[in-house]
């Protein structure tokens, strides 16, 4: 009898640093997994920082290609720019002219 009286008075004594210490622990858990924890912020650096990157090719990208169309603007047309894009476009060489071969991994289109 005595026995489960004193149990009962440990067991009650227990409850609440058990009931506190889950509440940590879920708080804890949180703080590191949960969807603003810290492996959630370290994922988006990380994305961060490939949206940053594709960012800068696509800028790249559209540098070169505003270059290019420069060329064929009213106000600045450059002949060799037309000529060459034409002549691209509807596969004619001149007889006289001298026709380089690129490997793939070079062209400039």
């Amino acid at each position: 009898m005595q026995l489960a009286l004193d149990l009962k008075r440990r067991a009650r004594l227990m409850i609440a640093p058990t009931v506190f210490l889950a509440i940590a622990g879920y708080f804890g858990w949180n703080a590191m997994q949960g969807n603003r924890g810290l492996v959630a912020q370290a994922e988006r650096i990380e994305l961060l920082h490939q949206v940053e990157a594709d960012n800068r090719a696509a800028k790249a990208e559209r540098d070169r290609w505003e270059r290019r169309v420069a060329g064929l603007r009213a106000n600045q047309l450059n002949p060799d720019t037309l000529d060459e894009r034409a002549r691209a476009m509807l596969h004619l060489a001149d007889p006289t002219d001298i026709v380089v071969q690129y490997p793939d991994a070079q062209k400039l289109f």
